[in-house]
């Protein structure tokens, strides 16, 4: 399996995208200004969106990608959120207002995105040319939120993504039974910004250092850490090296690619 890295910045800059993660060819986890890079024919190949949260930065390429591949689609393109997110979308983005309402264009019989529930601890089976199973995760953020952990849908370790959350045990619950390749996990802001990071529900580097003690003892994988400001990466950076030095952290860079 392998995960592209389209975007994973907490904010806009030069060569900084938003969160967004190409699964093989078929699967888009998140939305974000990342998914611009995609050519058209990469971007017509996606027949399934899986949604964090209905936050901009996760969702802000969305309704441009409808407007330039809708065309091209034979189907719809499936839209997998939770309920208060595609609420969202229905109210805020395609109202016809900011954005045309694609679930009825051109047609609602044959329209260009259809948006399905999901729910946290479901478990979906996405993907026709390479199968994958997608399990709903907890999140804790100032709007209904989720992660995604990420597998083949016929077993095997997990890709893991937290989303945008801040402290969450029944997120490390579920993880630590979960086979676990790889944790992509945010922390949005430097502890300097502490408060800032409670107030909008972010972690900081002190709070994930306590989150990652929520690990069972003796299980190791690469963390990667997601979602930081472009102005404060380096000392959230040095901040995390600071606290867990004992684990494999490394800062996740756009156009990388995550292979297990």
């Amino acid at each position: 399996m392998q995960v592209r890295v389209l975007g994973c910045s907490g904010a806009i800059a030069k060569d900084c995208r938003t969160t967004s993660f190409l699964v093989d060819t078929d699967l888009l986890v998140d939305a974000g200004t990342g998914v611009g890079d995609l050519t058209l024919d990469e971007m017509a190949r996606i027949d399934d969106v899986v949604l964090t949260h209905c936050h901009l930065d996760h969702i802000a390429a969305l309704p441009l990608m409808l407007d330039a591949v809708g065309g091209r689609r034979t189907r719809p393109l499936r839209v997998h959120a939770l309920r208060a997110t595609i609420e969202a979308l229905r109210a805020h983005v395609f109202n016809n207002v900011i954005w045309p309402d694609f679930e009825s264009i051109p047609s609602p019989e044959a329209p260009f995105v259809s948006f399905h529930d999901i729910a946290v601890g479901q478990t979906l089976q996405l993907g026709s040319a390479a199968p994958k199973r997608i399990e709903v995760l907890p999140a804790v953020h100032t709007v209904p939120a989720c992660g995604f952990a990420v597998s083949r849908a016929e077993g095997g370790a997990n890709w893991v993504f937290s989303g945008d959350t801040e402290r969450n045990a029944p997120f490390w619950d579920r993880v630590n039974a979960l086979d676990v390749a790889m944790l992509v996990i945010e922390t949005a802001f430097s502890n300097r910004e502490q408060a800032l990071a409670d107030r909008s529900l972010h972690l900081s580097p002190k709070v994930l250092a306590d989150e990652l003690a929520h690990i069972t003892p003796g299980k190791q994988y690469p963390i990667y850490i997601t979602h930081t400001k472009p102005a404060e990466t380096e000392e959230i950076m040095g901040q995390i090296d600071a606290l867990a030095a004992q684990r494999d952290i490394r800062w996740l860079k756009a156009d990388g690619v995550l292979t297990f």
